[in-house]
């Protein structure tokens, strides 16, 4: 069975150092790369596609809200135009960059607030993927499984991967328990990598309460901005691989070929 790993990368800011995106990019799979508008700047993001070429890592953007101030994760209300425009301008600021290094955008996947609102609103949904759609009807869609972002890529036939986080709890909905909440976060090491076997096995969310969400799961989110979490991410890798499961960058997986 294949499965991915991704990573959000290339967030450097005032909010967010990069300093571990190298090793983070010896373990990833994909890299999901910040265009600017919440973190990131074009020295990032050449780092990250030059890296990323280096380990066979698959390039993604990661397009925000425009509001750096608070790492784009402010819930902001646009117009269906302006979240088309947020969408494709920056796919094109990333694309030029990995042009440059003879290199492609071949996912994408919102950040933050952009992403945990279009989880929950199908016409943000529907807007977003439409976008994807008309940039490239062959760009892999990076979304959380079981969300509105997967039902209405389903609606337009778009290729999907439906991601999991390796760090987080879920809610007996299958949604993300809240960050304010003391449970929210997975940091034991050891806890995260069975979880995320768990998962990944049995097609299946695992929530907080015990119950299991069946679902779909292509590939598994971790983030590595502390040393636990880099820890963290290089023992879930060696768990999946020890089990049988057989690790791609999205667009060598078989189902997008």
């Amino acid at each position: 069975m294949e499965i991915n790993i991704n990573c959000d990368l290339g967030e450097k800011s005032k909010l967010h150092n990069n300093k571990n995106d190298p090793y983070l990019l010896e373990i990833v799979n994909s890299a999901n790369v910040a265009c600017g508008y919440h973190a990131g700047d074009e020295e990032t993001m050449e780092q990250v596609i030059r890296i990323s070429k280096e380990n066979n890592v698959s390039i993604g953007a990661h397009p925000s809200f425009n509001d750096p101030e608070n790492f784009g994760r402010q819930r902001l209300n646009l117009s269906t135009s302006e979240v088309r425009r947020l969408i494709i301008d920056q796919y094109e600021i990333l694309q030029k960059i990995a042009l440059n290094q003879s290199e492609n955008v071949t996912h994408i996947k919102p950040h933050g607030a952009l992403n945990n609102m279009a989880c929950e609103d199908l016409d943000l949904a529907m807007t977003i993927a439409k976008a994807i759609n008309e940039i490239d009807k062959s760009m892999i869609y990076l979304v959380p499984t079981g969300s509105k972002m997967e039902i209405a890529a389903k609606k337009l036939n778009m290729k999907i991967a439906c991601e999991i986080f390796a760090d987080r709890n879920y809610e007996d909905d299958g949604n993300l328990v809240s960050r304010s909440k003391p449970n929210a976060l997975i940091t034991n090491p050891e806890k995260a990598k069975k979880h995320v076997l768990n998962m990944v096995q049995n097609q299946a969310l695992n929530c907080l309460s015990g119950k299991q969400i069946p679902c779909e799961i292509d590939s598994v989110c971790i983030h590595g901005d502390n040393k636990l979490s880099l820890d963290a991410a290089k023992i879930i890798k060696e768990n999946l691989i020890k089990n049988g499961l057989i690790l791609k960058p999205l667009n060598k997986m078989k189902k997008f070929n």
